[in-house]
C-alpha cells in the first residue's frame, strides 16, 4: 500500500479579487494531486484563504463594509476560480472558521507551555503588505526617501504592547534542521537565502497586535489578536483536525509538501518550523518555493494596468490549454514571463498540431477504413516495437520521476518527445496509402498508434484532465485504466474483441488566434 501524500498550497490573501500568480500555484499543486493519486496513493490537497491581518481591517474601512463581509465575498471568489480551473482540492480552508481559531489557540499554549512566549512592548518597523516586521538592516530606500522592506513595499514605525515569541532559541535548532535535511528548503537557491538569514542571528518575534481586533484572539490576553503568520500557517493542521487525535492527524501529518510563493519563504522555513517545535509537533517534510509569474517580464500591479484575471483567461483559451502552458513554459522554480502570443504559439504548435493533430489523424483513419471498430494486430515490426518503447520509457521513467521532483516543464518535454515520436511513425507508415497494399499492415500501424495515444493521453491527465477525460472516453478507455500502469497492461485486445465503437472524432484543441487588438497586455 503506498504511503499517503499530504499536500497543500499556501493559503491565499483575499484583500482583493485572485489574480495569475494565485492560479500558477494552485495549479501547480493539482498537477502533483493528480499525480501522486495515478500513483495509487491516498491524498490530501489542500488550499483556501488566509483572512485576518491589518490589510483585511483597512481594505473592508475603505470599502465600508466589515472584514467578515469582504471575507466571505473575497474567499467565494477563489473558490469559483479553483472550481473553474479544475481544482481537485479536498479541504478548502478559511481562517475565519471556528476550527481554525480553536486550533492556533491551541498551538499557542503549547509554545506558551513551552516557556516560549512573553509579554513586551515591541518598536520597530512593519510592513502592513507583507504583514511583517523586519530589522532596519534589511530596509532600502525608495525613490522618495520612504523606507521599503525587501520585497520593496512600505514600511511604517510601530510601538505596542505586544507578545514576542523566543524564536533566538531555535537557531542552532533551525541550522541543524538545515543541514540534516537539506531538502526541507527546495529550491536550493531558496534555501541558500534562509541558511544567510539564520546564520546571521535571529531575534525574538512579535506575534501578536493590539492595534486593530480582526484576527485570533490571544488567549488570556482578550485584547490581543495573534500575528497574523502564527494563525495563517497553523492552518495546515487545522484542516486535518488539530488540536485533536483525528484518523487524518494521524494519517498525514507532517505534511509532505508546503508549495508557496518565494516571497514567503521565510515564514514557512524560519517561524513555522520553529513554531512547531516548540509545540512538540512534527515537521514537514519539505517546503518548496517557487518563483514569480510575469507578465510580459514584469510584475502585475494596478498601478501598471497589467493585472490579469487568470478567470478570463481560462475563458479565452480553454482551462486545459492556460494548464498546460502555465507548467510547460518555463522552469518550475524559477521566474516565468507569460503573454497572449506565448499561450497562444505554444497551444497551437504543440497541443493542436502535434498531439490534437496526432490523434484526430489517427482516430479518423479508424472511424474511415475499419468502419470505427478498433483494427486486430497482425504482427508487429521492430518499427512498432521501437515506438513502444519510447513511449513506455517516457510515462513510466521520464514523466513520474519528473513529477515526483516538481519538474513540470521536464515531464512535459518528455511527454512532447513521445508525441513527436508518434507523428514520426505515422508519417513513415503512411497508413493512409496501406489500404489498398497492405490492408493488415495498416491494421497493425493503427492498432500501435491507438494503443501509443492512450498510454500519453493517460500520462497527461493530471495536466489537462478535462480534455484528456474526453478523449480517453471516446477511445472507450474506462476509469480504471486511467493509470500509467493500467494502461500499460493488455487491454487492447479485449477493447478491440468487444462491441466498442468509435464516434465521428471531433477535434480535440481548436487552433487559437490572437484577439486583432492583442498588441498590449496578455
Amino acid at each position: 500500500m503506498a504511503d499517503p501524500f499530504y499536500l497543500t498550497t499556501a493559503i491565499h490573501y483575499p484583500n482583493g479579487r485572485p489574480h495569475i500568480g494565485h492560479a500558477y500555484e494552485t495549479i501547480a499543486a493539482d498537477v502533483l494531486a493528480r499525480f501522486h493519486r495515478q500513483m495509487g496513493r491516498e491524498v490530501r490537497f489542500q488550499t483556501g484563504t488566509d483572512e485576518h491581518g491589518l490589510k483585511m481591517a483597512q481594505k473592508a474601512r475603505e470599502l465600508g463594509i466589515t472584514p467578515r463581509a469582504l471575507a466571505d465575498e473575497m474567499s467565494g471568489h477563489f473558490r469559483s476560480l479553483f472550481d473553474q480551473l479544475d481544482i481537485s482540492y479536498d479541504r478548502f480552508i478559511r481562517t475565519s472558521e471556528d476550527v481554525h481559531h480553536r486550533a492556533s489557540q491551541a498551538i499557542w499554549r503549547a509554545m506558551e507551555a513551552k516557556g516560549d512566549l512573553y509579554l513586551d512592548r515591541y518598536e520597530g518597523w512593519y510592513s502592513i503588505r507583507d504583514e511583517a516586521y523586519y530589522d532596519a538592516s534589511e530596509l532600502t530606500e525608495g525613490e522618495g526617501g520612504e523606507k521599503l522592506s525587501p520585497q520593496g513595499t512600505p514600511v511604517e514605525w510601530t510601538e505596542e504592547e505586544t507578545w514576542f515569541f523566543r524564536l533566538s532559541n531555535y537557531q542552532d535548532k533551525l541550522l541543524a534542521l538545515y543541514s540534516e535535511n537539506p531538502d526541507f528548503i527546495r529550491p536550493a537557491s531558496r534555501r541558500n537565502e534562509v541558511l544567510r538569514f539564520v546564520e546571521g542571528g535571529l531575534r525574538d518575534l512579535s506575534v501578536s497586535r493590539t492595534s486593530f481586533d480582526w484576527g485570533v484572539k490571544v488567549p488570556g490576553a482578550e485584547n490581543h489578536v495573534m500575528y497574523v503568520w502564527v494563525d495563517a500557517l497553523t492552518n495546515y493542521l487545522t484542516g486535518l483536525g488539530y488540536p485533536d487525535a483525528t484518523p487524518d492527524m494521524a494519517k498525514f501529518w507532517p505534511a509532505d509538501l508546503h508549495l508557496i510563493g518565494k516571497d514567503i519563504t521565510r515564514f514557512h522555513t524560519v517561524y513555522w518550523p520553529a513554531f512547531l517545535m516548540s509545540a512538540d509537533i512534527p515537521l514537514p517534510k519539505q517546503v518548496f518555493a517557487h518563483g514569480f509569474l510575469l507578465n510580459r517580464g514584469q510584475k502585475e500591479s494596478k498601478s501598471l494596468g497589467n493585472v490579469t484575471d487568470p478567470g478570463e483567461l481560462a475563458e479565452r483559451y480553454g482551462v486545459d490549454v492556460l494548464r498546460y502552458f502555465l507548467l510547460r513554459e518555463f522552469s518550475f522554480g524559477q521566474d516565468g514571463s507569460y503573454s497572449a502570443e506565448a499561450i497562444v504559439n505554444r497551444s497551437n504548435s504543440e497541443l493542436a498540431n502535434s498531439f490534437g493533430n496526432l490523434a484526430q489523424r489517427t482516430l479518423s483513419l479508424i472511424f474511415k477504413n475499419c468502419e470505427a471498430a478498433l483494427p486486430e494486430v497482425h504482427r508487429h515490426t521492430d518499427e512498432d516495437n521501437a515506438l513502444f518503447t519510447h513511449v513506455d520509457r517516457v510515462i513510466h521513467q521520464e514523466m513520474p520521476a519528473a513529477y515526483a521532483d516538481l519538474a513540470f516543464a521536464q515531464a512535459l518535454e518528455a511527454w512532447m518527445g513521445a508525441v513527436f515520436a508518434c507523428n514520426a511513425y505515422i508519417d513513415a507508415a503512411a497508413p493512409w496509402a496501406l489500404k489498398k497494399t497492405d490492408p493488415e499492415r495498416m491494421q497493425t500501424v493503427l492498432a500501435t498508434l491507438y494503443i501509443c495515444i492512450a498510454q500519453l493521453a493517460v500520462a497527461v491527465v493530471p495536466v489537462m484532465p478535462g480534455s484528456m477525460a474526453k478523449l480517453l472516453c471516446a477511445m472507450g478507455i474506462g476509469e480504471d485504466l486511467r493509470s500509467p500502469d493500467a494502461i500499460r497492461s493488455h487491454w487492447y485486445s479485449p477493447l478491440a474483441e468487444s462491441d466498442f465503437r468509435l464516434d465521428q472524432p471531433q477535434g480535440l484543441f481548436p487552433r487559437l488566434e490572437l484577439p486583432a487588438a492583442e498588441g498590449e497586455g496578455a
